[in-house]
């Protein structure tokens, strides 16, 4: 599958805990990332610079859907089933 254009959604819902180039916090999940331009697309695409999570990103249908809100709202599922489990401390483990 090809990247939906107009749709941005793997550069919006999930988080990225590394610093990387231009957002030396990382990136928070639903927020829109620094590099993401007007027309929903990666101004890093094929820059060295472009986070590795962002480079292992396939779209796939089952990830992606048929529309941005579905793969937004995948990814955002996504986001919350993947987060590290928390201790009683609110410590992941």
């Amino acid at each position: 599958m090809r990247c939906r254009a107009a749709c941005g959604a793997c550069c919006i819902a999930p988080s990225i805990k590394q610093p990387f180039y231009g957002m030396p916090s990382g990136k928070a999940a639903d927020v829109s990332c620094v590099h993401l331009d007007a027309m929903m697309r990666c101004a890093l695409f094929d820059d060295e610079r472009r986070p590795a999570l962002c480079d292992a990103f396939v779209a796939e249908r089952k990830v992606c859907g048929d529309t941005r809100e579905q793969a937004l709202r995948t990814l955002a599922t996504l986001e919350v089933l993947t987060m590290p489990a928390m201790d009683s401390a609110g410590d992941g483990f």
